[in-house]
């Protein structure tokens, strides 16, 4: 295929795949596609360790890096902050909050409240921009062709970079005038990413959303727009690129792969779930994403909840108690099933069994011509 994004990239396939699984990264990138790896949950040395093992197994395909620097943040502004510091901040009210929730559900909360390392940890905060900057100097020691930001446009420091590395600098919008202000600072692409999406997302469709972030980016600068939210078929990507994006942005497809990080027990959840069985919800992180509905997001929405905290301190509860009731729920724990959660968009309702990844790549390119057979045939008669 030859689309913009396809030049830009050196792929053959316009179909980009979001995932925090190096093996994913991979996998994607050799069949075609280009896969991108989550940065935010790696310390720099971690992620060092990733990317050189993705380096030794993408048989030289490109693949990318994606990083979250918020531009609206508690702590924005704030230098040298640990995430022990943090959780000093956070108040009696949510901590107890959690810990009545873990035990009504049978889990030990200590673990969770006391004992996670995050707690104690001296580590950098998340979310933070130097925190990020980091991990960016990481990624490209290692042959990377794109980095993309979250949740705002990206600081000046981050284009800097990688225009410096001739890197092109990706970021999700999830409003037309976000995408204008993003091109307006120098980003090079733009992911349209409409409210059926895993994670951080807004509330217009995917249908919606990108004709409108089209229009709205054309009179100021010709920057290929990728579709994301929901898309989880090759007939949906055909559909989206008839609409005039440059290819697809897919993360929720790959979390029913049996080589992406979830666990089991969220891909039974998945395979049950339907389109309905997803909130947005602050629970998690503090900012609306959209994950699976469980007993943790229905607390956190209900009427004796004290609230969710803002980005970051919201992640420092959630992530040790989500951990320690994932824990429980492998060892037999059905009430800690319950509140097992994780990002996921309302495209789960058209998960129906676990596949490998290459499966889920041959599915997309073969329902993709499909489509676009069907629609020259429509032409045609």
């Amino acid at each position: 295929m030859k689309t913009p994004i396809c030049d830009i990239l050196g792929i053959e396939f316009p179909l980009l795949a979001f995932t925090h699984c190096r093996d994913v990264v991979a996998i994607v990138s050799r069949a075609g596609g280009f896969g991108v790896l989550g940065a935010v949950g790696f310390r720099p040395d971690q992620l060092e360790l990733e990317m050189r093992w993705i380096d030794e197994h993408v048989d030289g395909k490109p693949y990318g890096v994606d990083v979250l620097i918020p531009e609206n943040l508690a702590i924005r502004g704030e230098k040298d902050v640990t995430t022990r510091a943090l959780a000093e901040r956070i108040p009696k009210q949510q901590k107890d909050f959690v810990r009545d929730l873990l035990i009504a559900h049978g889990v030990d909360p200590t673990p969770a409240l006391e004992g996670s390392p995050a707690l104690h940890s001296n580590a950098p905060s998340p979310f933070q921009e130097e925190t990020a900057l980091k991990l960016l100097e990481v990624s490209f020691r290692h042959p990377i062709k794109m980095i993309v930001n979250a949740l705002g446009v990206p600081p000046q420091s981050m284009l800097d970079m990688g225009h410096a590395h001739g890197v092109p600098v990706g970021a999700l919008a999830g409003a037309p005038e976000h995408a204008v202000r993003q091109v307006k600072a120098g980003v090079d692409v733009i992911v349209a990413q409409g409210g059926e999406a895993g994670g951080h997302c807004g509330e217009i469709s995917t249908l919606v959303l990108v004709p409108e972030v089209l229009r709205a980016i054309k009179p100021i600068r010709n920057v290929p727009v990728l579709a994301a939210g929901g898309i989880m078929t090759g007939r949906q990507m055909a559909a989206c690129m008839a609409m005039g994006a440059a290819g697809v942005w897919t993360g929720s497809v790959w979390l029913a792969t049996s080589e992406s990080e979830t666990s089991e027990i969220f891909r039974e959840k998945m395979i049950a779930a339907r389109s309905r069985d997803t909130v947005r919800s602050r629970s998690r992180t503090g900012k609306p994403a959209r994950q699976l509905r469980s007993a943790w997001t229905d607390a956190w929405e209900g009427p004796k909840s004290p609230g969710a905290l803002p980005m970051p301190f919201q992640s420092l509860l959630s992530e040790p108690a989500l951990a320690a009731a994932q824990r429980a729920a492998e060892k037999g724990n059905p009430r800690a099933r319950e509140l097992v959660n994780y990002f996921v968009g309302q495209g789960v309702g058209l998960v129906d069994s676990v596949k490998s990844c290459r499966d889920v790549v041959r599915e997309f390119m073969e329902e993709f011509a499909e489509a676009v057979s069907d629609m020259q045939a429509l032409i045609e008669e």
